[in-house]
């Protein structure tokens, strides 16, 4: 029995969305002319009260669109420096926007509306200017902690007072969502622009959508086509898409409650040194120093269970819908005799 919590990515589609899939109505979606397609953009933006959605192949290309539509170059992003856009997308607010970063340092990636304020740029020609605010909602690196909505809604009201647009990586925030027992469109009404992801805790096989106005949208698209990603009758990917939104949001709180038995079991192991709050379904947690990382990693494979590193001396498990209770109780086991 093979156990990969390397990420919530690594789903298999369902038959029943296979059958969505091969039953979808397609069409070419640069002329917008996918009837699939525009039915994932416009239930997405629905679910955020947003006027608008593109759907592109990646969390990264929905990112680095927000942030080039957001930004000229020589500007400035304000993010947590734990933040996947920082992190994780390859240098891209440099290479893609030609824009540099202010790293915050924020609770397990989130950061205030204080800390938006002291890092504005003055006008100075010494100095970027501030042209973004980016949050990440669960935060990745935080160990999928969550954003207190009313945080969100004083860092948008610091952005809308210095005409700031406020961006939101929201990788996983349906679990952000669950966890919270909040609508999108309580997030929604504070946010510029929102990336969505369909291949994480959703289940999908590939795509995200990123939400904004229908000006943000339609610039968007000439971002998307310059980077690469038109696509043409891509509406089989869609309904995959679409699927997950109408039948595996709400699936999401069992991912949290394995996260937190695992967190429980965790807690008495005599190996673990630390472990972060888990609120979702992302379990960061560090090992003793006598034992070795990349032993720790070698010796769960062997026994076909599958994990990450995510940094010294820290592991990380994502549960995910493909994590079943049959492989709970295995993992379980293990721990306890590690």
């Amino acid at each position: 029995m093979k156990i990969d919590l390397r990420s919530d990515t690594v789903t298999k589609p369902s038959k029943k969305m296979l059958d969505a899939m091969y039953l979808a109505p397609v069409g070419d979606d640069v002329f917008e002319e996918d009837p699939t397609v525009i039915e994932l953009e416009n239930t997405s933006a629905n679910i955020f009260g947003k006027e608008a959605g593109i759907f592109c192949p990646s969390g990264t290309m929905t990112n680095q669109i927000a942030i080039r539509l957001h930004t000229q170059p020589g500007s400035e992003v304000i993010c947590d420096k734990l933040s996947h856009i920082y992190n994780y997308e390859g240098g891209g607010i440099a290479l893609n926007s030609l824009s540099s970063v202010k790293l915050l340092e924020g609770d397990g990636g989130r950061f205030t509306a204080d800390d938006v304020l002291k890092s504005i740029q003055p006008d100075d020609i010494h100095a970027p200017i501030t042209s973004l605010v980016s949050i990440e909602n669960t935060s990745n690196k935080g160990g999928g902690c969550c954003y207190d909505l009313k945080e969100i809604e004083k860092i948008a009201a610091v952005c809308k007072d210095k005409n700031l647009p406020l961006h939101l990586d929201g990788a996983r925030i349906f679990n952000a969502l669950i966890a919270k027992n909040e609508r999108g469109t309580e997030h929604g009404k504070h946010l510029d622009t929102i990336s969505i992801c369909l291949s994480k805790g959703l289940g999908a096989p590939i795509g995200s959508v990123l939400l904004g106005s229908k000006e943000h949208i339609h610039k968007a698209r000439r971002i998307r086509k310059v980077l690469g990603g038109g696509m043409r009758q891509v509406g089989g990917i869609a309904a995959a898409g679409l699927y997950a939104l109408k039948n595996n949001v709400d699936r999401l709180v069992e991912d949290h409650n394995r996260a937190k038995q695992l967190a429980n079991v965790l807690k008495t192991c005599s190996f673990v040194k630390g472990l972060l709050p888990v609120e979702t379904n992302i379990l960061v947690f560090d090992l003793n120093d006598d034992i070795k990382q990349e032993d720790f990693l070698q010796k769960l494979k062997k026994l076909d269970i599958l994990a990450v590193g995510f940094g010294h001396q820290r592991i990380r498990f994502v549960t995910h819908l493909d994590f079943e209770d049959s492989q709970m109780d295995k993992l379980t086991r293990v721990l306890k005799e590690y």
